[in-house]
């Protein structure tokens, strides 16, 4: 099952506005999502770039999203736990948020992954990709993403 992923800041394979990026505001985008599935418990989104010089770099990751939510709106506070309860884990910079595209050179592909979970995570905050991506194994029930690009 797929679920769409939407921003209203830029379309799907389109530049994403400076503004969520080093060169801006580095505030994370509005994302907006449909077609969760019944039975859905929580959300996690995963957002990177794979075309970092030195791999796969990581730029935010949230997650224990509540199954009521459908969006994520603009400027997301860095921290370790959002108001409804969700967690942001550590990025690639180390830090607990959104950490925009700031690529040291050409255009960049940005991956927001969502991922819908029959569970809740027992993951801390101090968890990054990976850990949650093996807290996920057997769990996801659909997935989506957006793509947006990037360059300085």
């Amino acid at each position: 099952m797929t679920l769409s992923v939407s921003s209203s800041a830029f379309a799907a394979g389109q530049s994403i506005p400076a503004k969520y990026s080093c060169k801006g505001q580095n505030i994370s985008p509005a994302l907006a999502w449909t077609n969760a599935p019944a039975g859905t418990k929580s959300f996690a989104l995963i957002m990177d770039d794979p075309d970092a010089p030195m791999g796969t770099w990581v730029h935010w990751v949230v997650f224990n999203i509540p199954a009521t939510t459908s969006n994520l709106p603009e400027a997301v506070m860095a921290g370790a736990q959002l108001a409804d309860g969700s967690l942001q884990g550590k990025n690639s910079s180390g830090k607990q948020g959104y950490d925009g595209p700031c690529p040291p050179s050409g255009t960049h592909r940005y991956f927001f992954k969502l991922y819908a979970l029959d569970t809740s995570l027992n993951l801390s905050s101090d968890s990054g990709k990976e850990q949650l991506l093996k807290a996920m194994q057997g769990h996801i029930l659909a997935q989506g993403e957006l793509m947006g690009t990037f360059s300085k």
